[in-house]
Parts: C-alpha cells; sequence; structure tokens
C-alpha cells in the first residue's frame, strides 16, 4: 500500500509540473494578442515589429520541437525539462525589460526555444510515468489545463494591459518558473529515452525544413501566397523535409524513426491534430478580431467574450481522458471533431453585423467541447503507438505537427478572409470572417476522414464486465508472415 501511495504521489507531481509547463508555453503563444497596441506605442514598434513579436515566438517554437524531444531523450527529460523552464524564464525576464521592438524579439525567439524543450518533455514525461490504463485520464487533465491557457491568453493579457502595463505579461512567467524548477529536480523522476548519438545530419535537415514551412505559412499573409518569398521557402522546405526523411530510412540512430509511420495510430493520428489544431486557432485569431471590429468591443471585452471557447476544455478534458482509457481512442476522437466541426459551421451561420453576442456563445461551447473531446483520445492514440524507447521522439512529432498546423490554420483563413473581406468596414469584415470560419469547418471535418483511420482499441469480457484496465491491442494491418517449402507456417 505505502509503495502504491508512492507510485501516486510521484504521478500527481508529474501530471501536475507537466501541466504548469505547458500552461506557461501555450498562455504566451496569445497573451500577447491583446497587448499588441500597448507594445506598438511605448516601443514605436512597425506593424512588421508586431507581427514579428508573434511569429519569432511560432517559428522558434515549431522549428525546434523536434530538437527539444531529442535531446530530451539523450541526456534526461527531467534535466531537460527543467532547463527549458529556466531558459523560458530568463527569456520572459528579457522580454519585460526589452527596450526596443528588436530585442523584444530577440527575446520572444529565446522564449521560443524554451517552450520547443518545454513541451514535447512534458509529454514525454507523462507517458513516461503512467501507465497505459491511466494515461488518458492524465492527459486528460493535462489537456485541459492546456485549454485553459489557450482561453485565459487574449484574458490575461488584456487585464494586465489595461491594470498594470504590458510588461506584466512577461513577469507573469518568473514566479511560475522558480517555483517550479525546483519541484521539477526533487520531485519528478529522471527518464531517458534509447541512449544513443544524437542524429546531427537529422537535426539540421528537419530545422532547416521546418524553418522553410512555418516561414511560409506566418509570412503568406504579408508577402502574398504566390511571392517569390513565400513560394520559395514553401517549396525548399518541402525538398528538404524529401531529404529529412530519407536520411532518417539510412540512419543508425534517426531522429524520427520510419517505422513509427508503420502504425496508423501514430500516421493518422498525427493528421487529425494538424486538422484539429489548425482549424481552432485560426478560429480563434479570427473571432477575437471580429468581436473587435465586426461588434466593437475594446480588447479586455473580447477577451472575456472568448471564455465560452473554455468551457469544453476545462470541464470536459479531464472526463474525455478517462473515457479513452475506458472506450478506446476513435470514439472521442470522431466525437469530438464532428462537434467541433458542426460548432465552426454554426458560428459561421449566426455570424452577423448585427447578431447579439448570445448567439456567439452556443457554437463557442460546442467547439470547444469537441476540442476537449479529441485532443487526450488522439494524443493517447499517438504516443502510445510506439515502443517506450520512442515515447520522446513521438511526443516531438505530435507536438510539431500541432505547432505547424496553428500556423497553416492561421495562414489558410487568412487567405480566404482576404478573398471575402477586409478591415475597411464592420461589414466587410464580417463577410471575410464568415468564409474562413466556414473553411474552419470544413477543415475539421476532413479530420473526421483521418480520425476514422484510428485502430479500435478493444476489451475483453472480462474486463468489460469488471471495469479492469483497458488493454492497449488495436485492430492494425495483419502482418505477412513467410510460410515453408509445402506451405506449412514455420
Amino acid at each position: 500500500m505505502a509503495e502504491d501511495r508512492a507510485v501516486r504521489s510521484a504521478q500527481r507531481w508529474v501530471l501536475a509540473l507537466a501541466s504548469v509547463g505547458s500552461f506557461m508555453v501555450v498562455l504566451d503563444l496569445l497573451v500577447v494578442t491583446t497587448a499588441l497596441t500597448a507594445i506598438r506605442r511605448d516601443l514605436d514598434a512597425s506593424m512588421a515589429d508586431l507581427e514579428w513579436t508573434v511569429n519569432a515566438y511560432t517559428l522558434s517554437f515549431a522549428v525546434l520541437l523536434m530538437t527539444g524531444a531529442a535531446l530530451g531523450d539523450r541526456f534526461g527529460r527531467r534535466r531537460l525539462f527543467a532547463g527549458g523552464l529556466g531558459l523560458f524564464s530568463l527569456a520572459s525576464v528579457a522580454c519585460a525589460l526589452a527596450p526596443s521592438a528588436g530585442a523584444l524579439i530577440t527575446a520572444r525567439t529565446a522564449q521560443g526555444v524554451g517552450a520547443a524543450i518545454v513541451m514535447p518533455l512534458a509529454l514525454g514525461l507523462l507517458n513516461a510515468t503512467f501507465p497505459p490504463q491511466r494515461r488518458g485520464w492524465a492527459l486528460g487533465v493535462y489537456g485541459g489545463v492546456t485549454g485553459l491557457a489557450a482561453l485565459l491568453g487574449p484574458v490575461i493579457g488584456g487585464v494586465l494591459t489595461r491594470g498594470l502595463d504590458w510588461e506584466w505579461i512577461f513577469w507573469l512567467n518568473v514566479p511560475l518558473g522558480l517555483v517550479a524548477i525546483p519541484l521539477v529536480l526533487t520531485r519528478v523522476k529522471e527518464s531517458f529515452g534509447a541512449r544513443v548519438a544524437i542524429d546531427l545530419p537529422g537535426l539540421l535537415l528537419f530545422s532547416v525544413a521546418a524553418v522553410g514551412l512555418v516561414w511560409g505559412l506566418v509570412r503568406a499573409q504579408a508577402a502574398g501566397w504566390g511571392s517569390a518569398e513565400v513560394v520559395g521557402a514553401i517549396v525548399g522546405g518541402a525538398v528538404v523535409a524529401v531529404l529529412f526523411v530519407l536520411r532518417q530510412t539510412r540512419a543508425a540512430a534517426p531522429m524520427l524513426p520510419v517505422r513509427l509511420f508503420r502504425s496508423r495510430a501514430f500516421a493518422a493520428g498525427n493528421v487529425v491534430i494538424f486538422l484539429l489544431n489548425g482549424s481552432l486557432t485560426g478560429a480563434i485569431f479570427f473571432l477575437a478580431q471580429h468581436l473587435q471590429v465586426g461588434l466593437g468591443h475594446d480588447p479586455l471585452e473580447a477577451g472575456l467574450r472568448l471564455l465560452p471557447w473554455g468551457l469544453g476544455p476545462f470541464l470536459v478534458a479531464p472526463r474525455a481522458g478517462a473515457l479513452a482509457d475506458r472506450l478506446g481512442e476513435r470514439p472521442l476522437v470522431l466525437a469530438g471533431l464532428v462537434s467541433q466541426s458542426l460548432g465552426l459551421a454554426w458560428l459561421a451561420l449566426v455570424s452577423t453585423g448585427d447578431s447579439p453576442y448570445l448567439s456567439l456563445v452556443g457554437p463557442m461551447t460546442l467547439v470547444g467541447t469537441g476540442y476537449a473531446l479529441a485532443v487526450p483520445a488522439v494524443t493517447k492514440a499517438v504516443i502510445g503507438a510506439g515502443a517506450s524507447g520512442d515515447i520522446g521522439k513521438a511526443s516531438g512529432a505530435f507536438s510539431t505537427m500541432r505547432q505547424l498546423g496553428a500556423a497553416f490554420g492561421v495562414a489558410i483563413l487568412a487567405a480566404v478572409f482576404s478573398a471575402s473581406g477586409t478591415y475597411a468596414s464592420a461589414a466587410s469584415f464580417t463577410d471575410g470572417f464568415r468564409a474562413a470560419i466556414a473553411v474552419a469547418a470544413a477543415l475539421t471535418l476532413l479530420g473526421v476522414v483521418f480520425g476514422a483511420m484510428l485502430p479500435k482499441t478493444v476489451r475483453t469480457p472480462a474486463e468489460a464486465t469488471t471495469g479492469g484496465a483497458l488493454v492497449e491491442r488495436r485492430h492494425e494491418l495483419p502482418v505477412r508472415r513467410p510460410r515453408g517449402r509445402c506451405g506449412d507456417r514455420p
């Protein structure tokens, strides 16, 4: 009994500290959005400066996720997780003290590097600590905290900017880091991936490919999809990505083992999170602006009116994770994708220039609930698809696809918005917003196709009647075994 209590206590500490790290990382993806006007005024920043205040974080974060996972596998997930929290906290201090827009962009880049270490290792520690039968519940709690951070980001940014000053959106990270780092080092057990040499050529190829793809996506709205900069970045990134895959098939210790993609859970689940996160991130990006440009609210009022997004992640995600442990991942993923798609389609229909705010509450709540149902289940499916030694690599790949999806979603919805509306008037903005949200609904619906490809996890009759632990058995494609000369199986 004492041993069981010690194990449960260790699991709770890992869950709490991984959630704190995720909260800090996701909060800083969005908290800056409602502070941009104050930053522009205080630092005399141009529009390009403001754009890179957001994009510098996104770019370094997305590009280095796989690197962070690989370093954690090699040198210790706990050690690197604590180091990532330290770098993130120090970079937050540099952001708060930045004397110019250039210094702020540099500090935001360093924040993204810290985030790229923290995020995949938080998932890696969770999956190394929790057994499969409790992993869905843990990922549900973790996903709920992460969703809460996404929800509260614009609200906290508005509150701190109005009540104190914009620097306080970055000072907020410092006490969290100071408390979390010693607890990580004293309460979390160290874990490693396969103790092999780091694939340096693979790291270089992946980084170059990710820079090209993410750069092209984040610059598409400003430079234009047909510009030489955007086309060259995306095509170049795609070519280097192919070289990276070829390298992984030949490397003695690959950064991302190609064998992982033989699992339907891993391959389909990564596409699902790409589309799911892309559609939601793009929708939030434009809804925050619709509340201001289309409906006339100030940044703080707009942030507060986004709160229904978080009802699902806050209330549903922990329970969804536990259901994934009992029922399997595919039913939860499909239910979440369908709910998010219906909610976005509903939002596009009711969003008019004179629509009352209450008409938006229902679709926002449905979207958030769908996201909360799907994310813990698809995370469990992807991370659990490989052997225990591949947890770090699978976590890095999953986190990378999640962030690439976010960049893709904003870029695609921005292109649709530009083709249908403008910022010239509330009515014109609303036209573009409705078209963009309709495309977000279509992207989520496309995710249903890939969600249906997830393997079915089954329980034995004895487990179903006794409530026993879920057995991680999946219906995969049959493996052909060689026959003997006379047709008999050896």
